[in-house]
């Protein structure tokens, strides 16, 4: 996935399997290029979720950036909305989060962070791209490398507490909710179940010990890989299920009823209220075009806008905030952008505002996702080449060209009762194929009909 046709970032930082695409050579040229980016004396906070490999592509990273005199600061373990807050609190120049985020356990990533806390732009990443293809030209003096990595503290308690002052804890407190949180045996676990006792909420932890291996579940929350967390909702009678990503910047909820919910219903939600409780702000949320229907027609009656972007997390977070604003993004995989709090996606900070929207509503969780319009989804994958990808949305706008599309990501068709949406992932080699319609039947045989199109392109075929 990485140095592909010259580029190194996709959808969301750079991504490799570890010691195959990302090595420990890889990432010293990596860091030497972003230490170049943030220049000489720039203060740069640098961490890592649990993944294999972790320590030597953060140790090769470190030793790239010191050379280009970057002042580096190591928190160690800790989940990238928490890194993303410290950096734009703390005045930091910038950010490194090693993580491959969703991706299966064999890889690894890294994200660049600017000094507001959100991803770097897109612009900003072809700087460093060309740095890292041409080759830094700093070379700097021994005098001028006499400064260590030095320990950044309080990093997970600072980001805590912001948490805690976006949402009416007492409130909360008074509840004495009980959640079911899955943290995917990695980062999550060192914030979310302290955030949930410093809101007096009785939790029950499943995967919440550190292991690179990922044992419980993969990295990726979806209805498929949180069956076990569902089970232990109903079990144990809980008000509520969290699952999160491998760096903690999804949140998927699951709901008293065991009901797996995708994150574009949670997030039209969350939005209506946070339109009610936060009214200053800007009456329009930014979605990714993988979003459901459901999120205008939910939102409509809020008199709420909803700006259609392609998919991924930074493009939202740079669009919102160019734009002046918005009351949220968020995304169908669970990411959800508190703009009060940050402008970027934050698994603890979703979880958080469900619970004070609960609390005050006076309602159980399954009675707000049963006010939501009902659709069967599918969503799926194909494995293909960038080239093949290309060539499967290019075949299917000629195939559907009487219906309504749009595409500014892939192609998304909305037909009469259904919609589907392919598009080339940004970070595996894969089409991903996800659609809605009113009835199971309708939706599969259209994914059906979509695959069979797919397969003209696949030099291998469907496989």
């Amino acid at each position: 996935m990485v140095m592909l046709l010259g580029k190194l970032f996709g959808t969301d930082g750079v991504r490799g399997v570890i010691n195959v695409d990302l090595t420990a050579e890889f990432a010293l040229r990596l860091g030497r290029a972003i230490g170049a980016f943030f220049g000489k004396g720039a203060r740069v906070l640098v961490g890592r979720d649990v993944r294999a490999g972790g320590d030597v592509i953060l140790g090769a990273l470190v030793s790239g950036l010191l050379s280009e005199g970057v002042k580096v600061y190591n928190v160690g373990l800790v989940p990238t909305p928490a890194l993303q807050y410290a950096v734009k609190s703390w005045s930091y120049d910038g950010g490194v989060m090693v993580t491959a985020s969703h991706n299966p356990p064999e890889y690894n990533g890294v994200k660049v962070v600017g000094g507001d806390g959100i991803e770097v732009t897109r612009e900003d990443e072809a700087v460093i791209e060309e740095y890292f293809f041409k080759g830094t030209v700093s070379r700097l003096e021994w005098r001028a490398l006499v400064e260590p990595p030095e320990a950044a503290s309080g990093v997970i308690e600072g980001y805590v507490d912001a948490i805690l002052a976006q949402v009416d804890a007492e409130s909360i407190a008074r509840r004495n909710f009980k959640v079911v949180v899955d943290c995917a045996n990695s980062v999550g676990a060192l914030a979310t179940p302290l955030l949930l006792r410093r809101l007096n909420v009785r939790t029950i932890s499943i995967n919440c010990h550190l292991d690179p291996l990922f044992p419980g579940r993969e990295p990726e929350p979806r209805p498929d890989t949180l069956v076990d967390a569902a089970s232990l909702v109903l079990a144990a009678r809980a008000d509520l299920g969290v699952g999160h990503d491998g760096d903690a910047d999804r949140a998927i909820i699951i709901d008293d009823m065991g009901r797996v919910h995708w994150g574009d219903r949670s997030g039209s939600l969350l939005a209506a209220y946070a339109s009610t409780k936060w009214r200053d702000l800007p009456r329009r949320v930014y979605t990714g075009v993988s979003s459901s229907v459901l999120v205008e027609e939910y939102l409509k009656p809020y008199g709420i806008e909803v700006v259609w972007t392609p998919v991924g997390s930074v493009t939202i977070a740079r669009r919102m905030k160019s734009e002046g604003g918005a009351i949220a993004g968020f995304e169908e995989n669970g990411g959800y952008m508190h703009v009060p709090h940050q402008y970027v996606r934050d698994g603890a900070m979703k979880l958080a505002l469900f619970l004070d929207m609960m609390a005050s509503y006076g309602v159980r969780s399954g009675e707000l996702f049963s006010k939501l319009p009902e659709y069967y989804s599918v969503k799926t994958k194909v494995k293909a080449s960038r080239d093949e990808a290309l060539c499967a949305v290019e075949l299917l706008k000629e195939h559907f060209s009487g219906y309504r599309m749009v595409t500014i990501d892939g192609v998304k068709v909305f037909g009469d009762n259904f919609w589907v949406l392919v598009r080339p992932s940004g970070t595996e080699p894969v089409i991903r194929i996800m659609g809605e319609a009113v009835t199971r039947e309708l939706i599969e045989r259209v994914v059906e009909e979509v695959k069979g199109v797919i397969s003209r392109c696949l030099r291998g075929g469907l496989g």
